[in-house]
């Protein structure tokens, strides 16, 4: 009884959440505002890798990759050409998805540290030609001055416009991960051997798990250029993807909501140390080993675990 009461108080807790979310523009600085927004993209973007290292099991280790295919396709079609922003906002997640669907197709012939090699290795070339390619991509200087609607022309609008798109994805990663489909998978993660033995196309799941982790990554991507105006190579490189990586960790990549936790400590970590210290890496490294031999779970990974027992406890002296 307890613990049905208290499920049925998180939906209330999120929409209330929610709404103060929407309320913050006016009422705090533009620059806590942006630090907000960039926190939201941040987190999008571990939670599509987390559909696929926490939940599957896999090794994504260049997951940075679709989040900057997703950039870049919408930055290129709003500098280069005059077709629609709508065209753009849908070509980057949707392309992320070819891309990751022609990446995976390889790497799901391989297992643990040869996937993640792999994946490594053919996500580098990509971000090789990126970096390579200065008469369409900009090259290292990357592209600037992307050209925005008017109803996203503020900082707040573009605030109100990635929260929305946050809360809206979220909601269907949770649905994904609720369904059949998201059972099957952390299924595959935890035995993959006895769901082949019962007749599930592992591989086949695995590659469609990747598929809608990069096109989440590819929305993350755009959400980026929505806020910063500007792509640059260093999106699509292996040192933020393995940040990413880092974020899931932290949070705890066995829970829902765990890496956008991460994801929240890192860019704070990042800002605010940052000002002070280029070194924030070394207390963010401190803190990812004392997290793995005290917390090994994560941060949210712990509180869950925590609030399950407290409940069960509760529960039990109620029913004795």
């Amino acid at each position: 009884m307890f613990r049905r009461i208290i499920h049925a108080k998180w939906p209330g807790f999120t929409i209330a959440l929610f709404i103060i979310l929407l309320l913050l523009p006016p009422l705090v600085p533009r620059f806590f505002i942006y630090i907000l927004g960039l926190i939201y993209v941040t987190s999008l973007l571990a939670m599509s890798l987390n559909l696929v290292v926490g939940h599957g099991g896999m090794f994504q280790f260049h997951h940075a990759v679709f989040y900057g295919v997703g950039a870049y396709t919408i930055a290129l079609l709003l500098t280069k050409t005059s077709w629609p922003m709508w065209v753009g906002f849908i070509a980057g997640p949707i392309l992320a998805a070819l891309v990751g669907l022609l990446i995976g197709w390889f790497c799901v012939r391989l297992t643990r540290l040869y996937f993640g090699m792999l994946q490594i290795s053919l996500g580098s070339l990509i971000w090789a030609i990126v970096f390579r390619w200065y008469k369409f991509t900009g090259g290292d200087d990357g592209i600037h001055g992307v050209p925005m609607p008017g109803f996203l022309s503020s900082l707040n609008s573009s605030y109100y416009f990635i929260l929305i798109i946050l809360a809206g994805s979220l909601i269907l990663l949770y649905l994904i991960l609720k369904s059949p489909f998201g059972s099957t998978l952390q299924a595959i993660r935890d035995n993959p051997q006895r769901c082949e033995a019962v007749g599930i196309n592992v591989k086949r799941h695995q590659l469609r798990a990747i598929v809608v982790a990069t096109f989440f990554a590819g929305i993350a991507g755009v959400l980026f250029v929505v806020l910063e105006r500007s792509v640059f190579p260093d999106l699509l490189f292996w040192v933020l993807s393995l940040e990413i990586f880092i974020m899931c960790l932290l949070g705890g990549w066995f829970t829902f909501a765990g890496p956008i936790l991460g994801a929240a400590i890192t860019v704070a970590l990042r800002i605010f140390v940052g000002k002070y210290t280029e070194y924030w890496t070394l207390i963010l490294g401190i803190i990812l080993i004392l997290l793995i031999f005290f917390l090994p779970e994560g941060v949210m990974g712990y509180f869950v675990g925590a609030f399950k027992t407290r409940t069960k406890k509760v529960a039990e002296r109620g029913n004795p």
